[in-house]
């Protein structure tokens, strides 16, 4: 019998999800937590085989919880099922350990198959994540913002024009735009809103 873990935030979820994989006799839900904090602790407790988490909670994300978690039980397996899919959430959730990532419109029936492939050391990835991995591992090493242009384009981020950059910085609105054409050329991108986006998703920015 495979022990398995659900961790999300919202209840309903965690209600529907328990429902499908229970419904697998090779299946047992062991228990469920809320949050990133609380699925460290429920994992040491009830050690299960696989956990399904959730990425984006209060009280401890889940690629915090997923790092602390496989630091004292490397042998679970987590697959992160979310609906989100940036490159930067992706590889994150792969650097810490988890062996799956799923998005939430995956079938009944490729969750069942994505649980036990999983329980057997197997990665699994949806479709359009596998995707984008392989794009991100096929494109040309980025370039990487220097200290003063994440400093600017955070900045962007929080709505700021160029002269309040400026003001914000002790430079001029010329140094400024500076800064932001070379962020423009090095992201390849034509525009600010583009490059906030960019730079999110390639994780030199946090949101």
């Amino acid at each position: 019998m495979l022990r398995l873990m659900i961790v999300d935030d919202h209840p309903v979820v965690r209600e529907g999800l328990r429902g499908m994989l229970e419904a697998a006799p090779e299946i047992t839900v062991v228990g469920e937590a809320a949050s990133g904090d609380e699925a460290v602790v429920r994992a040491a407790e009830l050690r299960p085989d696989v956990i399904l988490m959730d990425l984006r909670m209060p009280n401890g994300d889940g690629v915090s919880a997923i790092s602390r978690i496989l630091a004292d039980r490397p042998e679970s397996r987590v697959i992160v099922l979310t609906t989100y899919e940036t490159d930067q959430d992706i590889v994150r959730a792969v650097e810490v350990g988890a062996t799956g990532y799923l998005l939430k419109d995956t079938s009944r029936a490729d969750l069942l198959a994505a649980v036990a492939s999983a329980a057997r050391g197997e990665t699994v990835l949806s479709p359009s994540v596998a995707t984008r991995l392989v794009t991100r591992m096929r494109a040309p090493v980025a370039e990487t913002l220097s200290p003063r242009e994440t400093e600017v384009l955070s900045l962007v981020a929080r709505g700021l024009t160029n002269a309040e950059i400026g003001r914000a910085l002790f430079i001029s609105e010329t140094t400024v735009k500076t800064h932001l054409l070379r962020v423009f050329g090095k992201l390849g991108v034509s525009d600010r809103t583009a490059a906030v986006t960019t730079a999110l998703d390639r994780g030199f920015l946090t949101r």
